[in-house]
């Protein structure tokens, strides 16, 4: 699993994050922050090269892990 910590996460990403913790896609993260799903695929990208994870599902148990 990646060393990085949520420490390293920004804000935005955090609450990207948190809404990937509950489910949604892209399309409604989206909705539900008021962005566009291109800002949340971006944020969701840095998400994953911080993290070193390789997909979605490995980013959501590295952020359980870290919680």
């Amino acid at each position: 699993m990646p060393a990085h910590t949520l420490a390293t996460v920004t804000p935005a990403e955090d609450q990207v994050l948190q809404q990937l913790l509950q489910g949604l896609n892209n399309r409604s993260i989206a909705a539900a922050l008021v962005l566009s799903p291109r800002t949340v695929e971006n944020h969701i990208s840095r998400l994953l090269a911080k993290t070193g994870c390789q997909s979605r599902t490995q980013l959501l148990l590295w952020a359980l892990a870290e919680r």
